[in-house]
């Protein structure tokens, strides 16, 4: 008996190091900003056993143990990513402070097939952001679930960090602008914009991936094919009216809170495109250059890997899907529909994308 006493005590005594290891690691990975791409510590398996430990030697009455225990104890907490309390040896809680949950102050709010997954992505690099990585879609489809549990959504952030989420079809849902000033009228809000002819197309693609028996782009796009008049109410023909999106916008939530990111110019120079959005976040530009590359394959740029890493970090294969055939002239239509719209947007924007 006291010999298996004896083995269970030394067995512990070198799973503790072992566990703060992996666990200081893990922490240490997620300070340099590239937390969000790491593998949660959800492993059922090393939570339990690291859960099992710190339970054990809150037991032990053995002083030079208490700050072991105490480091342990927060690290676990960083793991399961939940607010923790666990008690010490000499029965006192511990409490674990590393950030907090709040509102985001910065939202990629549009738009749909306008590059919004790469913006957040390129953002997540820097140290300073911490984005939620799946899209809530609090303020257009989950809002009866309060305000509070939108915010348990998001994840903890230092003091100096940003939180950030980002849902595409925030931009053009009618009772978002209310809803989200409601929250905060001083929320920064970033727009991802693409020439609305190429976007439409590239929508239908998508749709298509997941709906192989579709009908073709014209027969959608147009209400008849004699009268050639677009249907603005199918969805990936409405989402590229951007002037129209912006106007119900712009009456809860002044200019100055929106950046308005070019699509094609995260393609061709995302460096000098995230530059501008870290301007306008108020952080220090540190995505610059040496963090792309492009890929060739994809046809769009991709993250160098970090150190430590054996690849580098592009967008998942439903980015860069090849868009079906279409006439030459079903796209000179859409694009002289969208034209007055368009020039709309420019002026109100204060931009020209050069989609003419």
């Amino acid at each position: 008996m006291g010999c298996s006493v004896c083995r269970t005590k030394l067995n512990f005594g070198r799973a503790l190091p072992v566990t703060m290891l992996f666990l200081f690691a893990y922490l240490s990975y997620c300070l340099t900003g590239w937390c969000e791409s790491a593998p949660r510590i959800t492993s059922q398996a090393a939570l339990l056993r690291g859960n099992v430990l710190l339970e054990v030697l809150s037991t032990q009455q053995q002083g030079p143990r208490n700050e072991s225990l105490r480091a342990l104890s927060q690290l676990l907490d960083f793991g399961n990513g939940v607010a923790h309390e666990a008690v010490s040896t000499n029965g006192m809680p511990v409490s674990n402070t590393y950030g907090s949950k709040k509102f985001p102050q910065a939202i990629i709010i549009g738009v749909k097939k306008g590059g919004t997954r790469a913006l957040l992505e390129f953002l997540r690099v820097h140290p300073d952001v911490r984005a939620l990585g799946a899209e809530p879609h609090f303020f257009d489809r989950f809002y009866e679930k309060g305000l509070e549990w939108y915010r348990n959504l998001m994840p903890r952030t230092l003091d100096g960090q940003i939180t950030m989420e980002k849902t595409p079809s925030y931009f053009v849902t009618k009772e978002t602008p209310s809803r989200l000033c409601a929250m905060n009228c001083s929320t920064k809000l970033i727009v991802v914009v693409r020439d609305p002819v190429t976007r439409a197309v590239s929508d239908y693609t998508q749709t298509l991936t997941k709906t192989p028996g579709l009908p073709s782009f014209q027969s959608l796009a147009f209400k008849n094919s004699s009268s050639g008049a677009v249907d603005a109410s199918w969805s990936a023909v409405r989402i590229g009216l951007y002037a129209q999106h912006l106007e119900n916008w712009l009456r809860h939530f002044p200019l100055s809170s929106f950046l308005f990111v070019s699509g094609e110019r995260l393609v061709s120079d995302p460096a000098g495109e995230v530059g501008r959005v870290q301007d306008f976040l108020g952080l220090k530009r540190i995505v610059g250059d040496k963090h792309f590359y492009f890929n060739r394959t994809k046809g769009f740029p991709c993250l160098k890997k970090p150190e430590g890493s054996s690849r580098p970090r592009c967008l998942g294969k439903s980015k860069g899907r090849t868009h079906p055939p279409i006439s030459s002239e079903v796209l000179h239509k859409l694009r002289d529909f969208y034209r007055p719209f368009n020039l709309r947007f420019y002026q109100m924007s204060g931009q020209d994308f050069g989609w003419d």
